[in-house]
């Protein structure tokens, strides 16, 4: 599709100002159709009709900020004896200082004429021609080939360009170049001396020039008087600029991007997804609603600034059989939204216990393989955003009648989060068996296991505890059987144990090593599972070993019965 340019701009005032084109001795009536407007003014203050130009500067939209030194573009190639350099007005917004200067002035005479910008008797603006002029491909490529930026980068929705006009005036027989936010700072050093000579160009005819349809950038759409001369308080927050601003096609609406699970059965777990798209705050939010089993969970309260994104998820329990379900996930706001669905393969690992072991088993060619090492993540983080409202306090009106407007916007804080497991695993020779000595134990007898873990959040609500443990021996290669531990203590600080062993004589909570087994280290491992946050599933490898000597046969003596 092609690229289109949309226009935020500005409005230019179709004002009925009577302008003369040329200036003349008495320097009075240039600007407005009667000498009142240029008050005591004299052949020392005056303007010409199309002395004029447009600053223009590239800014990113995600911060506000100027990526490029402002350029200014003008039809002629006036002789400035004053200036006030090449600074936008969001600098002065930011608390930049106005500083004159007396260094040649330097603006870019375009191939293509601009249009009128500021109306004069002999022509009005037109804002169409000033919409399509600036909106064009050719103007476009010539900001980014001045300012020294690619094109694509330049047009790929990131950044906009400010417009600010520029009236080149004669003030106190000194030629002057200044936008509309520099004449009201310049007014405000001269306790009102320029508005006094100059309030139908300085005041009216430049501030009016341009200003925004609809809020952006941190500044407000103008809805003040468009026919009477502004305070320096409404240029300097609202008037004197336009935005130009790039889209690839419609605003993006919001999209959740979802990864597939695999859950254990009867486990609680975190769902979570990435949502993005436009902006999301108090004033427009999105709302991401996920379907589970036929019951839907619904998830608000979700911010991010534009061009960035917010993770939303949902605690929910998987079901006490194994089943693959499809979790469907919509997001609302902003009057459009996307959905997604994950797919969650729900497992039960309790049904690989290993088999009776007998006296009589065999491994003659047994060999001992490396421990494996599952996937491990024992640290996650994460975050949210929270929105909260920068006010900016607005005077409309003269200084003596008028009211105070909030014009501001929401920011935004990024609050962290993380959470963090460890654990340990110890394994010892059972207590039944008749010899051991420490961690060494004959082939045979059986083993007892305790894993403990702690789970450390500063989110409680996201994070679950560690809920399950598989256990692998080393006689089966670490495959084919294995044991799910029993939670002997629940909780982020918890417990696992075998469960008691059906073909224990006394129904212990061991795992029988088998006879054949060779000396050595004897080292069964354990995958911890189950501990979820928003940023995925944390888990944990472990190992512990006893060591074989002997077996189980050599504690069997065999002697003739007495008389």
């Amino acid at each position: 599709m092609k690229r289109r340019l949309s226009f935020f701009l500005v409005l230019v005032l179709l004002l009925s100002m009577l302008l003369p084109v040329t200036a003349y001795a008495d320097g009075e009536g240039n600007i407005d159709n009667g000498g009142s407007g240029m008050g005591s003014g004299t052949n020392e203050n005056y303007w010409n009709g199309g002395d004029e130009g447009v600053r223009v500067t590239v800014v990113r939209a995600s911060d506000r900020s100027p990526v490029t030194t402002p350029v200014d573009f003008s039809n002629r190639t006036p002789s400035i004896a004053v200036h006030f350099g090449k600074v936008s007005k969001i600098s002065y917004t930011a608390g930049r200082t106005l500083s004159p200067v007396t260094t040649t002035y330097v603006c870019e005479k375009p191939d293509i004429a601009m249009p009128r910008i500021i109306s004069t008797s002999s022509g009005q603006a037109s804002i169409e021609q000033i919409k399509q002029y600036f909106c064009s491909e050719y103007m476009v490529m010539t900001v980014a080939q001045v300012t020294g930026m690619n094109y694509e980068i330049l047009t790929n929705g990131e950044y906009k360009l400010l417009l600010e006009p520029i009236a080149y005036m004669t003030f106190g027989g000194i030629k002057y170049a200044m936008t509309a936010t520099e004449a009201a700072l310049f007014d405000q050093q001269l306790n009102g001396g320029l508005r006094s000579k100059m309030v139908s160009l300085s005041h009216k005819n430049l501030p009016l020039a341009m200003f925004l349809e609809t809020p952006d950038l941190g500044y407000p759409a103008w809805d003040g008087s468009t026919t009477t001369a502004a305070s320096n308080t409404d240029i300097i927050s609202s008037l004197g600029l336009g935005i130009v601003r790039f889209n690839e096609a419609e605003p993006e609406p919001p999209e959740v991007t979802a990864a597939d699970y695999e859950y254990r059965v009867n486990t609680d777990v975190i769902t979570s997804v990435t949502v993005r798209g436009g902006q999301s705050d108090p004033d427009h939010p999105v709302t991401v609603y996920f379907t589970i089993g036929g019951q839907t969970y619904t998830v608000g309260t979700i911010y991010y600034p534009a061009g960035d994104s917010q993770l939303a998820w949902v605690r929910w329990r998987t079901p006490s059989s194994p089943q693959t379900m499809t979790i469907h996930v919509s997001v609302s706001g902003g009057g459009s939204a996307s959905q997604g669905t994950i797919t969650a393969r729900i497992v039960d690992l309790s049904k690989n216990d290993p088999p009776n072991p007998v006296a009589d088993d065999r491994n003659d060619s047994y060999s001992a393989v490396t421990v494996p090492g599952k996937a491990q993540k024992t640290s996650a983080s994460w975050g949210v955003w929270r929105p909260w409202w920068h006010a900016y306090w607005v005077w409309h009106g003269t200084d003596e009648d008028g009211y105070w407007c909030d014009h501001g916007w929401w920011e935004f804080d990024w609050l962290s989060y993380s959470a963090s497991l460890s654990a340990s695993m110890n394994v010892v020779p059972d207590a039944k068996a008749p010899t051991p000595s420490g961690k060494t134990m004959k082939s045979g007898y059986g083993i007892n296991q305790t894993v403990t873990t702690n789970v450390s959040t500063n989110q409680s609500s996201a994070v679950t505890d560690a809920q399950n443990a598989v256990t692998y021996f080393p006689e089966f290669k670490y495959e084919t059987y294995w044991r799910l531990l029993e939670h002997a203590q629940a909780g982020y600080s918890s417990k696992f144990e075998f469960k008691s062993n059906k073909y224990s004589t006394y129904k212990r909570r061991t795992h029988f090593t088998p006879i054949w087994f060779p000396d050595g280290s004897y080292t069964p491992y354990t995958w911890l599972i189950d501990c979820w946050t928003p940023a995925g599933m944390l888990s944990m490898n472990l190992t512990d070993s006893v060591n074989i000597r002997g077996s189980l046969w050599d504690d069997w003596h065999i002697a003739p019965v007495k008389p």
